[in-house]
């Protein structure tokens, strides 16, 4: 959190009925409140650019005593909580001089909330995840940066207009020159914002939840997947270099199982069984949520392991398949995309997106078998493939008009 030098205290007059009352102006860290010592005088006898009596009586030189025993004693507690380290403003300040108690809700802060949460979930989540969190980190310290002059802001003081103006700012301010965040990605830096205010509502930090009146708007994509052509083109090419095949075969393989990279990769021999139907299956769990995953092994996928199975070095792998980074495979892919003259940006994930389309749903198989075979913790995730199928829609009238026909 970043250190400030505005720390001041002003003594200063205020009319209060027929009396004018003295009062400790403090500013610490942008932030400022003021003091009543209970203390009066007449105007003629106060200088109001020093801030202090005119010593033209004794009296008046044992009140300008008084404010100096109470300009070091607020120097004291300014020392002791700027040496704790912790975000604090002039409330704070004048609180920790009155002796009052200052409550867990308020001392903290939206940095010390995000530091919290991605050190103490950092050791749950994945690190892709941890990653995103970080990002979000960094657009909120920018944020509270450009808009507080003390970078940092109490739970208690999050509004509404807070998050409307975070949403403005990330929209108008890419980590990256030239790479601007899209809607989607601007709703999950706010989705990821939403849950550590959540969290903070969950542990009774924050009364009022600011996201109540807050929606996400998140843009319903257009999945891209393979056709049937496109698939039957990357299978057949005959590939030299041996990485782009290895890759090719990797990809093909999810193309008809459904795995996620990172699920494929960490796919060991005991996930390969046979089932009560004589079929072979991969029998695991999705390393993203940890769901339950039974596939049966397709003729052309069962092709490709059995062609793994028998290379000279494959006893020497502690998995089914070699690693190979992701990077590695995207790189690769795009490589094969150019060679079989597909337009199409491949990305390993589009193999996923194939077998839910092209592999399963166009042949028929329920929707909602489709989702168990994904691992989806929710039909409606999967009903994105059934969206943008419609290719699939007109098989079925085609089928029903033929059943009314016969009819």
């Amino acid at each position: 959190m970043r250190s400030s030098n505005t720390f001041g205290v002003h003594f200063v007059l205020r009319r209060m009925a027929k009396t004018h009352s003295i009062f400790a102006r403090i500013t610490v860290n942008g932030t400022r409140c003021e003091l009543a010592l209970k203390q009066t005088i007449d105007p003629g006898d106060w200088n109001a650019a020093k801030g202090s009596a005119k010593p033209k009586t004794p009296a008046l030189k044992q009140l300008n005593s008084l404010l100096e025993e109470v300009r070091a004693k607020l120097v004291s507690n300014y020392q002791q909580l700027n040496l704790a380290g912790d975000f604090f403003t002039a409330e704070m300040l004048k609180n920790a001089y009155l002796g009052k108690t200052v409550t867990g809700e308020e001392k903290m802060t939206l940095n010390r909330l995000v530091a919290m949460h991605n050190e103490m979930l950092g050791k749950t989540l994945e690190p892709g995840t941890m990653k995103n969190y970080k990002s979000t980190a960094i657009y909120i310290r920018n944020y509270l940066n450009l808009k507080y002059d003390a970078g940092d802001i109490y739970l208690k003081d999050l509004t509404h207009e807070f998050i409307t103006g975070f949403e403005y700012y990330v929209r108008n301010n890419p980590l990256k020159t030239g790479d601007p965040c899209t809607n989607n990605g601007a709703m999950k830096h706010l989705e990821r914002l939403k849950k550590m205010v959540n969290w903070a509502c969950t542990n009774e930090w924050i009364e009022k939840n600011p996201f109540a009146a807050f929606r996400l708007r998140f843009r319903r994509r257009e999945m891209d997947f393979l056709d049937k052509d496109e698939l039957a083109r990357i299978e057949g090419r005959e590939l030299v270099n041996p990485m782009l095949g290895r890759v090719r075969d990797l990809f093909v393989f999810s193309c008809y199982s459904g795995l996620a990279y990172i699920d494929l990769v960490r796919l060991k021999p005991a996930n390969i069984i046979t089932g009560a139907d004589g079929m072979q299956w991969i029998k695991t769990s999705r390393k993203k949520s940890s769901i339950p995953v039974n596939v049966p092994l397709l003729r052309p996928a069962l092709a490709i392991l059995e062609k793994f199975r028998a290379q000279e070095d494959a006893e020497r792998w502690e998995t089914v398949f070699p690693v190979v980074s992701n990077q590695e495979m995207n790189r690769s892919l795009k490589l094969i995309g150019e060679i079989c003259e597909i337009k199409k940006h491949l990305t390993f994930h589009l193999a996923r997106h194939t077998f839910a389309t092209t592999v399963t749903l166009m042949n028929g198989v329920p929707i909602e078998t489709i989702s168990k075979l994904l691992g989806h913790t929710k039909l409606a995730t999967t009903m994105i493939y059934a969206h943008v199928m419609q290719t699939k829609v007109g098989m079925d009238m085609r089928l029903l008009e033929s059943k009314l026909g016969g009819r």
